[in-house]
């Protein structure tokens, strides 16, 4: 059964991202090589659009470009570097929990502040309200 492939513009679209910017992941080692058809046209697999799908999960979540880069070199050199590659993203997870704790401090302070507007909101309302109805 032969594997079901698809071209760089439906790989764009599923991802929202431009066939640029998958051409430069390949070129840069982000995702590795895909391959190509005799005319020398992407063909993308399952597989490749798993690793794009992990590559701008992890994009978003903050970790490096460096950081990925590293991670699919390691992968393409073979299981003899699972322990590295766990201990990359142990530390890259460990960084991500610290901005967490960090935004999550910062969406208290906003949810306090915008609290303390909505009180002097009510209470305007309400001296308006007092003066209208008096």
């Amino acid at each position: 059964m032969e594997a079901i492939t698809v071209k760089i513009s439906e790989v764009s679209e599923k991802f929202n991202i431009s066939s640029d910017t998958l051409r430069y992941y390949e070129k840069i080692g982000l995702i590795p090589p895909v391959n190509r058809n005799s005319s020398g046209i992407r063909e993308y697999t399952e597989e490749d659009c798993n690793w794009i799908e992990f590559i701008l999960c992890m994009k978003n979540a903050g970790l490096p470009i460096k950081t990925l880069v590293k991670y699919v070199q390691l992968f393409q050199q073979g299981d003899d570097t699972i322990e590295e590659r766990k201990e990359l993203l142990v530390k890259e997870r460990e960084i991500l929990n610290k901005k967490i704790q960090n935004m999550q401090k910062t969406l208290e302070r906003l949810d306090f502040k915008i609290a303390k507007y909505e009180e002097k909101i009510l209470k305007r309302e309400e001296t308006l309200r007092d003066m209208l109805f008096s």
